[in-house]
């Protein structure tokens, strides 16, 4: 059946890869990006079927003017994708408060406009599917990365207690966890990079030096394999709240898990001793 894809972050990477995979399934698809030009190619190709719009996530009037325009175009609206996001890499002590907060203002507040945005259509069609692309990051915890993984762990919570809220009205809601993927964004990442003191050369810079190695690129897998998953957990009956994408993703998260499961076990006495009798 034929469905009205919403996708933020389309211009590069990931974004781009599920727009196309959409399309390529013959959804309409309204693909945005903060310069929408760099979708001409595919608006010449799929005319009928993409409509490409300006999105700066930040701003919540500005995501309801493009679902507007969505429901004016397409008439409904089955499918948010909301991919759009930033990273920078440093020390939590040393990072910039401006850089700190760009990274929640377009990872998790971009992801709270989006779904408030959407949500009074779906609402009013009593169906619709929310993706809200995380990151492994939600789950496991790199030097340097902090920032950027507690932002992604904020999406992949909001997506788990959005699922109970909107279950009841038809809506199904989804945070997918990928590994790393060789996309701009990648190397965007690696490029911003806040100095930091000396007293972290062994922690964050460690992590700096793999993301800025040769070896690094090998172990990063195609955005088209995640997008393809994406597509099938959109028609999945009963969907996760969470999912991890890959198996890089799988490996580490499922160890993550089972190292805090083992952490929880070792400290149980202490834990419960915090209840009195």
């Amino acid at each position: 059946m034929k469905e009205t894809w919403l996708v933020t972050g389309s211009s590069v990477g990931l974004g781009r890869s599920i727009v196309e995979a959409a399309l390529a399934e013959g959804h309409n698809v309204v693909a945005t990006a903060r310069h929408p030009r760099t979708l001409d190619d595919l608006a010449s190709q799929f005319p009928d079927q993409l409509l490409a719009q300006r999105l700066e996530v930040t701003d919540g009037r500005n995501s309801r003017d493009v679902v507007e325009a969505t429901i004016e175009r397409f008439g409904r609206l089955d499918v948010l994708v909301n991919n759009a996001g930033f990273a920078g890499v440093g020390s939590i002590e040393n990072m910039p408060l401006d850089l700190i907060e760009q990274q929640f203002d377009t990872n998790f507040m971009g992801a709270i406009h989006a779904c408030k945005a959407a949500l009074p259509t779906m609402r009013a069609q009593r169906q619709g599917r929310i993706i809200l692309i995380s990151s492994i990051g939600a789950r496991i915890a790199t030097p340097g990365a902090g920032i950027y993984y507690a932002s992604k762990a904020a999406v992949s919570a909001l997506a788990e207690t959005l699922a109970l809220e909107v279950a009841p009205l038809g809506i199904k809601v989804t945070a997918v966890e990928p590994g790393a993927m060789r996309t701009r964004f990648a190397e965007a990442a690696s490029s911003k990079v806040a100095p930091f003191d000396t007293a972290y050369d062994n922690t964050v810079g460690a992590t700096v030096s793999t993301m800025r190695s040769r070896d690094y690129a090998s172990f990063l897998h195609d955005p088209a394999g995640v997008a393809a998953m994406i597509l099938k957990v959109a028609k999945l009956g009963d969907m996760p709240a969470r999912i991890l994408a890959g198996e890089d993703s799988y490996e580490m998260g499922t160890g993550a898990d089972a190292c805090r499961s083992a952490s929880d076990a070792r400290w149980e006495k202490l834990s419960r001793s915090a209840t009195v009798a």
